[in-house]
C-alpha cells in the first residue's frame, strides 16, 4: 500500500484496493502523487476516502453502477470507465448486469456513448483475462520451480548408498 499518514488517504486506499487490483490502484495513486501530489490528495481522498467509503449508504456494487453508467454517459473517460467495468466485476456484478447499465445509459445519454462503452468493455475484459492468465502463469511456473526445488532437496538429503564389498 501506498504510505500515507493521512487518515483520508488512508481510507482511500482501502476503499481503492476493495474495488480494483491492489497494484494497479497503487500505481494510480503514485503516479497522481508523482505529477500532481495536491491533485492526488484531494481527488483520490474525496472520491475514495470520503464518498466511497460511505457503504452505509450505498453499497460498493451501487456505487459501481452509478459510476460505470456516469462514466459511459459521459464518453470522455474510456481508461476510468475500463477500470470501473473491471471493478463492478470484483464487487460482484456480473457482465450481463454491466451490458444492461450500458444499454440503459444509451437510452438516455445516445447510442455512441453506449457503443464506446462497450468497446471500453471488450477492451476491460480481454485485459483482465490476459491478467488472470499472466498471474496463472507465474503462479504455476512457482510451483512447478517450488516442486522441483523440493524434489532436488529431497534427492540431496537422501543418504547414497554404499557398496559392501
Amino acid at each position: 500500500m501506498a504510505k500515507t499518514d493521512d487518515p483520508r488517504m488512508k481510507k482511500a486506499l482501502e476503499m481503492l484496493h476493495a474495488i480494483e487490483d491492489k497494484d494497479a490502484a497503487d500505481e494510480v495513486v503514485s503516479v497522481l502523487n508523482e505529477l500532481a501530489p495536491d491533485y492526488a490528495k484531494a481527488t483520490v481522498a474525496y472520491a475514495f476516502g470520503d464518498t466511497y467509503a460511505r457503504t452505509e449508504q450505498l453499497a460498493l456494487r451501487d456505487r459501481e453502477i452509478t459510476t460505470i453508467a456516469t462514466l459511459a454517459a459521459l464518453g470522455t473517460a474510456q481508461p476510468q470507465l475500463k477500470v470501473h467495468i473491471r471493478s463492478g466485476l470484483k464487487v460482484g456484478l456480473t457482465q450481463q448486469e454491466i451490458v444492461e447499465i450500458i444499454g440503459q445509459v444509451g437510452v438516455y445519454a445516445g447510442f455512441p456513448a453506449a457503443a464506446n462503452a462497450y468497446f471500453a468493455m471488450k477492451e476491460a475484459l480481454t485485459e483482465s483475462a490476459a491478467a488472470r492468465k499472466a498471474a496463472a502463469d507465474k503462479s504455476g511456473a512457482a510451483k512447478f520451480a517450488g516442486g522441483k526445488a523440493k524434489a532436488a532437496k529431497a534427492k540431496a538429503a537422501k543418504p547414497k548408498a554404499t557398496k559392501k564389498g
